[in-house]
């Protein structure tokens, strides 16, 4: 199958270029400023439109198996590819939990027959898998997810003892969601007392404070340099936090890095009056001058890489009073339309965008021949047409869970275009579902 995509401006590698790329079967075979002359099984005329590679998304809650009411591996994965995200990584924390192999190879079968998008599944970490988390294959898995905080049951890995068997005998990149378990608790009791059941959403930044989540991150990068393990912070939700991060070394040098996400670069504690619960993520999105800082670490190099921690839940979920309406909310349609709005408001360059959502987590992943608009990788490719503009609501989100905290925003941007390893899955609102997606595999 050859396809040539024609007159796009190219969004790569800190440039953008007019250029034509030759698609042949799964690969880019050429990108060239003059005519392409190979004979096409179809050629895309992109004239004013801008070609991004994919985006790679490395934090997803896709909810299979066992919570698929909320959603599932097919059903969000097409979500991601009408938003222009290619390749995901997704997280252990489904039913049953993925402390072995054997569970985490079923999610990689079951993504095999029904996702849309390239995939990854992390490990998970408990108190007691050390063994079966020392057996993780690194290059055809993309980590393991330690919970230092914001879980229940085994999931939560909050004991010193455990965490230093982990970060100094794990030999690939270990991912962290932190937040301080005992800060939070004494937090909710404090609250508790106060409001009895019916808090107010806008307490969630001050019972999962800035505090939980500094005391949490401080370990982490405190293990992570006595033993130079490969750690990653996910979702960083305050300023303080950043002072933990360097951005003396290129990215490929570093062994901490830091990930942002979607909701903590676009809502602040001001938005709880009017979202509640559908604003209420782990860690919980605070006041506006941690978000201007979180974008500025992006921006600066103290965090690396941007990306959604999509996690669904049924309106009827969030619609319960605090502490019953679970964390989390679905993005990853969203997230490419998001980054483009900061661009049209000035907060971020087309080349930026590219960087933190592809190049870079490709980098940080070490993930093979993916991420970059490059001859012989793999052409996980998005067209981009910033002229026109769509409005969210409920007749073209995708979700399973039939909702999105974008609901009766309009961006000024529209994804017409999603290559997943050379196969065009998406078309102006059209999907071909006759080829799936690959499995990530891993330089290391």
């Amino acid at each position: 199958m050859k396809i040539i995509i024609k007159n796009a401006f190219v969004v790569n590698e800190g440039k953008v270029v007019k250029s034509n790329v030759l698609i042949i079967d799964d690969f880019i075979a050429e990108i060239a400023q003059h005519d392409i002359t190979e004979n096409a099984d179809k050629v895309i005329d992109a004239a004013g439109q801008y070609l991004f590679p994919g985006c790679i998304d490395d934090q997803v809650h896709f909810r299979e198996p066992g919570l698929t009411h909320k959603g599932e591996i097919y059903t969000e994965a097409k979500a991601a590819v009408a938003g222009g995200v290619t390749s995901y990584m997704e997280m252990p924390n489904t039913v049953p939990n993925v402390f072995t192999h054997a569970l985490l190879e079923d999610k990689y079968n079951r993504a095999s027959e029904v996702s849309l998008a390239n995939y990854s599944f992390f490990m998970g970490a408990s108190n007691d898998n050390l063994e079966e988390v020392l057996k993780t294959d690194p290059q055809n898995v993309c980590g393991i997810k330690v919970f230092m905080g914001s879980s229940t049951g085994n999931m939560l890995v909050d004991k010193r003892e455990t965490l230093e068997g982990l970060f100094s005998k794990c030999n690939m990149l270990i991912a962290t969601h932190c937040e301080d378990e005992h800060t939070i608790k004494h937090n909710m009791e404090v609250y508790r007392e106060k409001y009895g059941e019916d808090v107010p959403m806008a307490c969630h930044p001050e019972i999962r404070s800035e505090e939980a989540c500094y005391k949490s991150s401080s370990l982490a990068v405190e293990l992570a340099k006595k033993y130079n393990t490969r750690l990653h912070i996910l979702h960083i939700s305050t300023a303080k936090e950043l002072e933990l991060f360097d951005n003396t070394k290129p990215l490929k040098e570093k062994r901490i890095t830091a990930e942002a996400c979607i909701h903590h670069l676009w809502f602040s504690d001001e938005d709880y009056k009017t979202k509640g619960a559908f604003i209420k993520w782990n860690p919980a999105v605070k006041k506006a001058s941690d978000r201007d800082a979180i974008l500025a670490g992006v921006l600066n190099n103290k965090i690396d890489v941007i990306a959604t921690d999509h996690a669904p839940h049924t309106i009827e979920e969030k619609n319960q009073t605090y502490f019953k309406a679970p964390s989390g909310g679905p993005l990853v349609q969203h997230s490419l339309n998001a980054l483009l709005e900061f661009y049209k408001q000035g907060k971020m360059t087309l080349e930026q965008i590219a960087e933190k959502s592809a190049h870079a987590v490709a980098d940080c992943f070490q993930i093979e021949k993916r991420g970059y608009i490059r001859k012989g990788y793999f052409a996980d490719l998005v067209l981009v047409d910033l002229n026109q503009s769509y409005t969210v609501d409920k007749s073209n989100i995708l979700y399973k869970c039939g909702w999105s905290p974008f609901e009766g925003f309009t961006f000024h941007s529209k994804i017409t275009h999603t290559f997943v390893s050379g196969h065009l899955v998406f078309e102006n609102g059209k999907f071909d579902e006759s080829v799936k997606g690959q499995r990530l595999t891993f330089e290391r």
